[in-house]
């Protein structure tokens, strides 16, 4: 068995080292554009900010590692130019000598990834609008940071890249400006959940220009700025140099040529075992488009465990072995100037845009017992089905503990648990660690109890922070000092613990939606009210989740 990997890096790398696992005699042939067959792409921001201080930490399997251990043959700056299915065989040409020759396989894996999406933007290709891709990259951008010799950039785009890249040049002591064409950071989240990380992010000096993009780039030469970006807003921003961080696309064009079917969005279509519309090629990674793993429909997510799972599973079929891709959910994580945002599965905003019923709520735990020095808060929204309690997704924001809540709630997703099986699952406790009651069951609790019809909940984006006129009545059970602290408009302030001797205060005809800072004395306040007849719901995640999705404080 003969088989060429073209591209390396996660996939590619992952098939490479499987095959040989799999079969010692197999000849497994490793083409590699760049000049570094396996780098940790995720760690680059980190080395340019200087957290990964040696630029050798990011080289997870150098080419000589690969060949001594793995016995590959690995080919790395050669790039292939074409795939001839009928032969079997593909083009390839050495990038240093020129050199141009043809490989045979007896299987293809296709990991090419994707590239960093550039619209044509005026400027755009000019020398000192850069991206973040690969190795090159982060070089060129360390010799422009390292030592001081740049004082602001301007990176376009708020999503993964953008923010980690924002937060390293931050640490090596620039002015930093982040453009981005949506009203929020971290597209992926739904708004309300970053909200805080935006202020949280405007705390560290970086200038956050939401809802504008850039409409060109123009060469400077002043003093201080190399260029100049221009907003469609009609701003100017100058800077030493521009970061462009607006998405990748599928470097599928390899595969389309080659009459290789391509999916709507670019990516190569596989099925299960990773398999192209030709049998004998394989896709992988961030070139392939998978299923959904919730809906099954087709998807395109870029992310570096799946990557990893597919070459693996390529590999795996490639020998004979039923291994299959189950799907991808979008299980992702990001740092956020010592804040940290996860999210697995669906969000709101993508089960509107499907369509598709859903009921949720918000809580906000502490990520271990309070009474342990070092307790710090979690925000967590959950996501399910409003009748059968499926769990749709989940995405939580905090500073310790919420890669750990995220992950247990994605293996959740994954095993088709619901919120009543969040009220049961044992997780581990000890008082530095967590809690008794773990979020992930007291997320499961309430969302159980919104189910059970226990205390049905109103949401934050229901009740707006202005003088419109509504047909229900805002209970506050807050303390008289918490509620003059800042309400919502019009509400009624009856604390909890006076609330039985002065329900007579509360209109008996009007829906009441009641709320405390967090949800659990409006939840309180929920249930003794629904006991003596009055038609109440809790504000889901309190004034709290309020006060992030109206961005203000009242």
């Amino acid at each position: 068995m003969k088989i060429v990997i073209i591209g390396a890096v996660a996939g590619g790398a992952s098939a490479a080292a499987r095959a040989r696992r799999l079969d010692e005699d197999a000849e497994v042939v490793l083409i590699e554009r760049g000049a570094e067959p396996s780098f940790a792409n995720c760690g680059l921001p980190y080395y340019v900010g200087g957290e990964i201080e040696s630029r050798d930490r990011l080289l997870v399997a150098p080419a000589e590692r690969l060949r001594q251990r793995y016995r590959l043959d690995v080919r790395t700056r050669q790039e292939v130019t074409a795939i001839n299915r009928d032969e079997q065989t593909v083009s390839v040409r050495n990038l240093e000598t020129g050199e141009q020759y043809v490989e045979s396989y007896d299987r293809l894996i296709i990991s090419t990834g994707a590239s960093p999406f550039r619209p044509p933007i005026p400027g755009i290709d000019g020398p000192h609008v850069l991206e973040l891709r690969d190795l090159a990259d982060a070089d060129r951008m360390y010799e422009l940071v390292a030592g001081g010799k740049s004082r602001r950039a301007v990176i376009v785009g708020a999503g993964f890249i953008g923010i980690e890249v924002a937060e390293n040049l931050v640490r090596r002591g620039l002015d930093v400006t982040v453009v981005e064409l949506v009203n929020q950071i971290l597209p992926p989240w739904d708004p309300e959940m970053v909200r805080p990380l935006e202020d949280h992010v405007r705390q560290q000096g970086v200038t956050l220009k939401l809802s504008d993009s850039a409409e060109s780039f123009e060469e400077a030469s002043s003093d201080d700025a190399n260029l100049i970006v221009r907003l469609k807003s009609g701003e100017e921003l100058p800077a030493c140099f521009a970061v462009v961080c607006i998405g990748v696309r599928p470097e599928s064009k390899l595969a389309a040529d080659a009459g290789i079917e391509i999916g709507p969005r670019g990516g190569i279509v596989t099925n299960d075992h990773m398999q192209t519309s030709d049998p004998h090629i394989y896709a992988v990674g961030d070139v392939a488009q998978v299923k959904d793993f919730i809906t099954g429909e087709p998807t395109q997510v870029p992310l570096a465990g799946p990557a990893n799972r597919q070459g693996r599973i390529a590999a795996d079929h490639i020998f004979g072995r039923d291994s299959r891709y189950r799907g991808t959910q979008g299980t992702a994580i990001v740092g956020v100037f010592g804040r940290t945002a996860a999210l697995t599965g669906h969000s709101e905003k993508m089960l509107r845009k499907a369509n598709r019923p859903y009921e949720k709520i918000y809580t906000h735990p502490g990520d271990h017992a309070g009474y342990y020095p070092g307790a710090s808060a979690i925000t967590l929204k959950l996501l399910f089905h409003p009748e059968e309690g499926r769990i749709w997704g989940a995405q939580a924001v905090g500073t310790t503990g919420v890669d750990k809540r995220i992950d247990v709630i994605a293996m959740a997703i994954h095993a088709g648990m619901t919120v009543y099986d969040l009220e049961e699952v044992e997780l581990c406790y000890a008082p530095q660690y967590g809690s008794a009651k773990d979020p992930v069951n007291m997320a499961g609790f309430v969302a159980a109890g919104v189910l059970r019809g226990d205390h049905p909940v109103t949401h934050c984006q229901l009740v707006p922070p202005t003088d419109q006129e509504r047909d229900w009545c805002v209970l506050d059970v807050r303390t008289p000092t918490e509620f003059a602290a800042g309400h919502i408009h019009d509400a009624i302030n009856i604390p909890l613990e006076e609330l039985r001797e002065r329900m007579s205060e509360l209109p008996t005809d009007r829906h009441i939606a009641v709320y405390c800072y967090v949800g659990q004395r409006g939840y309180m306040a929920t249930r003794l009210l629904r006991h003596n007849g009055f038609d109440v719901s809790n504000l889901s995640g309190g004034f709290k989740s309020w006060q992030q999705c109206h961005n203000s404080e009242h």
